[in-house]
C-alpha cells in the first residue's frame, strides 16, 4: 500500500468528542475534518472495536485519508464499550440502531456539516451501516458496506443453512473477552467506575444465540432481506471470496431498488487496501468516488461503473496462506447477468462402485461418482456416513490474514467424503455465482445435515475449495418451522453454495464432495448418522470466456499510526492426532505481542489460545475451549482481563461455561462465572 499525504486539505483532528444522546448518554467520537472546506458531508463509522487502541492503525489509515479530500470522518464507539458510557446488552439491538440514528441526526446538525452523512463500516459496522439504512433515517444519503450479511440467521456466524456454527461459541468468547476493557484514563477520570459497571453487566452471548434454533423475530431483527424494499439509500457492497460473507454484494445488487454496486476480492475479512490475498486495491479512492456522487452530488459517473465486479480467480496449487491470487476482473452491467448459464450436472456412480459404498472407501484418486452434463440422472445409492473430524482444512469463518486461515488442501478431506468428478476439461471452466444441489436423500437419524464443497482438482491430486454449503436437513422446508427428518424415508432437498468467481484450467476436474460433518466449521449432529443418496443433480453459474475487464486504482492510504513494538507477537496452528485414544484437535494459538502508541502513550496487548477436538467415531466427543486476554497500561497503570470459555454437548443439550476476570495491576478486583445448558431441538 501507497502512503499519501498529499491531500486538497489539511486534516485537523478531535480525539474525543462527546456526543450526547437524548437519555443522556455520552458516546465517545475521534474526528478528522478538512480545514479550510466549509461545510463538508460526514462519513460515520460507528463499532464496538474501540477507537483509541482497538481499531485505530486503520482508523488513521482510512480516516485522514478521506477527510483529506473535502469530508468529516466520524469514528464513534458503540454504547458500552471504549471510551464511551452506557452498557452494551447484544449485537445490533434496537437500542444500538436507536443511537446510530440520533449520531447520524446530530451530525448532520453540526456547523461544519453540510447535512449529508454516509455511513460505512466493516463486519458489525457493514451490518449496521446496512440495518441503519433499512430505518431510512433522513440525513443518511449513502452506505459503504465490507463483508456483512442481508440475513443474520441464514448467512451470518451463528447459522448457516441452519447449521449450528462452530463460530457461533467462538464469537461469544471475543465478545465477551473484546467487551471487558475499560476506558482510557487519559479521557475519563470515572474510567474505573464504568469498567466495574461493564463488568458486571457483561453478557455471555453464546448459549442465547445457541437456544435460537430457527429464524425466529430476533434474527430477522437486522436482517434487511426481510423487505428489500426499504433500502432507498445507495449501497456500495464489498466483500472477499476468502470470506465468509461473500453473499452479500450478489444478494444486494439483485434485489436493493436503491442505486446499488458490488465489489468482491479475492480478500479475507479486512478492508480491500490492506487485505491478503492480493492483488490489494484502491478502496478509498473508490470509496471517495461513491461518496462524492451521492454526498456531494458530483456527476462524476460513479452510477455507471457496474453492478457487479468481481474478481475471477484462476486454478492455483492450495495455499491457506496465500499472499496473493492470480485472476482477472470481470464487471457485469446488470445481475443477473446474461453472461451467465445455468447448467445441469447430473450426479452418477462409478461403475466400480456398486450398491451401498462406505466414503472412506474413497479417496483423490478413486471418487465414489461422477458429474454428467449427458447423464439423465440414473438412479443409484451410495451411503453418507463421513467420520467427525471430517474439515479440520476448512478454515476459519472469517480469515484475518496470513496464519494458515483460508482453506488449505481439500484432498485429505475429499478422501473421507463421498466425491462426485467432473470429465478432465478440455478448455477453462468458469464460473460466477451460486451453485445449487439438489439431492434425494434418505436419513437414519431425525437430526442431521449434509455439506457439499465444490472443488477444483488438479492433475497432481491437489484439491481447491471453490465454494461450500450446507443444510440442517431439519429445514429442508422451512427456515422459520423446521422439523424433524423422516426415518429412513427419502426426500427432496435443495440447497446453494456459496457465491463464487473461478475459472478452472484445461487439465482440471471439478469435484463435488459430499459429507455429514464438517469440524469444526460445524457443530456435529447428537448421533452418527447415515444419510442414503439416491439421485441428485448439480445446477452450476457458467459464465462465458472472458478477460480482465476493469483496472482498479492501486491501494493507497495516510500514515500509519506511531508505534513502538515492545514484543512481537506469534502464531502457531496445528492438527494433533492422539495415536493411542484416536482423537483429533485443531490448536491455535495467536499472540499479538504488545505495542505502545508513541501519541498518546497507551501500551496494548493480545493473546488468544483456541482448542478444537473430536473422536472421529462420536460426535458427543467434540469440545471447544477458548482463552482471550487483554492488556492495556500506561506508566504505573495497568489492567488486564482473561476470558475463558468452554462448549460441549450431550445427546440432548449443549452446555457453555465461561468465566470473566478482571485484574488491576496484579489484583483480582472481579470475577464472574457462566454455566449454561441448551435443549437441542433441532441441531
Amino acid at each position: 500500500m501507497q502512503q499519501r499525504d498529499d491531500f486538497p486539505f489539511q486534516v485537523i483532528e478531535e480525539p474525543d468528542l462527546g456526543i450526547v444522546l437524548s437519555d443522556g448518554c455520552r458516546l465517545s467520537a475521534r474526528i478528522w475534518r478538512a480545514e479550510g472546506a466549509g461545510p463538508v458531508p460526514a462519513v460515520l463509522e460507528y463499532i464496538p472495536y474501540r477507537k483509541r487502541d482497538g481499531t485505530l492503525p486503520r482508523d488513521e489509515i482510512m480516516h485522514a485519508y478521506v477527510a483529506g479530500h473535502g469530508y468529516a470522518c466520524v469514528r464513534v464507539d458503540m454504547r458500552g464499550n471504549g471510551d464511551s458510557e452506557g452498557l452494551m446488552a447484544d449485537e445490533y439491538t434496537i437500542q444500538e440502531l436507536a443511537d446510530a440514528c440520533e449520531v447520524i441526526e446530530w451530525l448532520a446538525a453540526q456547523e461544519w456539516c453540510s447535512g449529508a452523512v454516509g455511513m460505512m463500516g466493516k463486519s458489525w459496522g457493514g451490518f449496521n451501516c446496512l440495518q441503519t439504512a433499512f430505518l431510512q433515517p433522513p440525513a443518511l444519503k449513502a452506505v459503504i458496506s465490507v463483508c456483512s450479511t442481508t440475513d443474520r440467521f441464514a448467512d451470518d456466524i451463528h447459522y448457516k443453512g441452519g447449521c449450528l456454527l462452530g463460530e457461533n461459541f467462538g464469537w461469544g468468547a471475543v465478545m465477551l473477552s473484546y467487551s471487558s476493557r475499560p476506558p482510557d484514563p487519559a479521557l475519563r477520570s470515572d474510567w474505573r467506575e464504568i469498567w466495574l459497571q461493564r463488568l458486571e453487566a457483561e453478557p455471555w452471548l453464546a448459549p442465547r444465540w445457541a437456544e435460537m434454533q430457527e429464524k425466529n423475530d430476533y434474527w430477522k431483527h437486522g436482517s434487511v432481506s426481510e423487505d428489500y424494499a426499504r433500502m432507498t439509500v445507495p449501497v456500495l457492497s464489498w466483500g472477499g471470496w476468502a470470506d465468509n460473507y461473500m453473499n452479500t454484494v450478489a444478494h444486494l445488487v439483485e434485489n436493493v431498488p436503491a442505486p446499488v454496486q458490488g465489489i468482491v476480492g479475492p480478500w479475507v475479512h479486512q478492508y480491500p487496501h490492506t487485505a491478503v490475498p492480493g492483488p490489494a486495491i484502491g478502496f478509498l479512492q473508490c470509496a471517495i468516488r461513491w461518496w462524492d456522487r451521492w454526498l456531494k452530488g458530483m456527476e462524476n459517473g460513479a452510477e455507471e461503473d457496474g453492478a457487479y465486479r468481481a474478481y475471477m480467480l484462476h486454478s492455483e496449487k492450495p495455499d491457506a496462506s496465500a499472499r496473493h491470487r492470480d485472476g482477472h476482473w470481470v464487471v457485469e452491467k446488470d445481475w443477473p447477468s446474461p453472461r451467465v448459464s445455468r447448467e445441469v450436472f447430473s450426479l452418477g456412480l462409478a461403475e466400480a462402485a456398486t450398491g451401498v459404498s462406505h466414503p472412506r472407501a474413497a479417496s483423490a484418486a478413486s471418487p465414489v461418482g461422477y458429474l454428467s452434463r449427458e447423464d439423465g440422472g440414473r438412479a443409484f445409492e451410495v451411503e453418507i456416513a463421513t467420520p467427525q473430524h471430517l474439515g479440520m482444512h476448512t478454515g476459519e469463518f472469517f480469515p484475518m490474514g496470513l496464519n494458515a486461515e483460508m482453506p488449505g488442501d481439500q484432498a485429505g478431506d475429499d478422501a473421507l467424503s463421498v466425491c462426485f468428478d467432473g470429465d478432465v476439461l478440455a478448455e477453462p471452466l468458469e464460473l460466477l455465482g451460486a451453485a445449487r444441489l439438489g439431492v434425494r436423500i434418505a436419513s437414519d437419524k431425525p437430526l442431521g445435515f449434509v455439506v457439499a464443497r465444490l472443488c477444483d482438482v488438479a492433475p497432481d491430486g491437489s484439491s481447491v475449495r471453490i465454494a461450500h454449503g450446507m443444510l440442517n436437513l431439519c429445514h429442508r422446508d422451512s427456515m422459520e418451522h423446521p422439523t424433524e427428518m423422516p426415518l429412513d424415508q427419502a426426500v427432496e432437498v435443495s440447497f446453494a453454495l456459496d457465491q463464487m468467481a473461478y475459472r478452472l484450467d484445461a487439465g482440471h476436474r471439478l469435484r463435488l464432495a459430499v459429507s455429514n460433518s464438517y469440524w469444526p466449521f460445524v457443530w456435529p449432529s447428537p448421533e452418527a448418522g447415515r444419510l442414503r443418496l439416491t439421485g441428485g443433480s448439480l445446477e452450476l453459474p457458467c459464465h462465458s470466456p472472458s478477460v480482465d475487464e476493469w483496472v482498479p486504482p492501486p491501494a493507497e492510504g495516510a500514515k500509519p499510526w506511531n508505534h513502538q513494538v515492545l514484543r512481537a507477537g506469534k502464531t502457531t496452528r496445528r492438527i494433533e492426532q492422539n495415536l493411542i485414544g484416536g482423537g483429533f484437535a485443531l490448536i491455535v494459538n495467536d499472540d499479538l505481542g504488545d505495542a505502545v502508541n508513541l501519541d498518546h502513550g497507551l501500551c496494548t496487548g493480545e493473546t488468544m489460545s483456541e482448542l478444537w477436538q473430536i473422536h472421529p467415531d462420536d460426535p458427543l466427543s467434540a469440545r471447544a475451549e477458548h482463552q482471550w486476554e487483554q492488556r492495556l497500561s500506561r506508566g504505573d497503570w495497568s489492567v488486564k482481563t482473561v476470558a475463558w470459555a468452554e462448549m460441549t454437548a450431550s445427546a440432548t443439550e449443549f452446555r457453555l461455561q465461561a468465566s470473566l476476570k478482571a485484574y488491576e495491576g496484579e489484583a483480582l478486583i472481579f470475577e464472574r462465572h457462566f454455566d449454561d445448558k441448551v435443549k437441542r431441538r433441532f441441531i
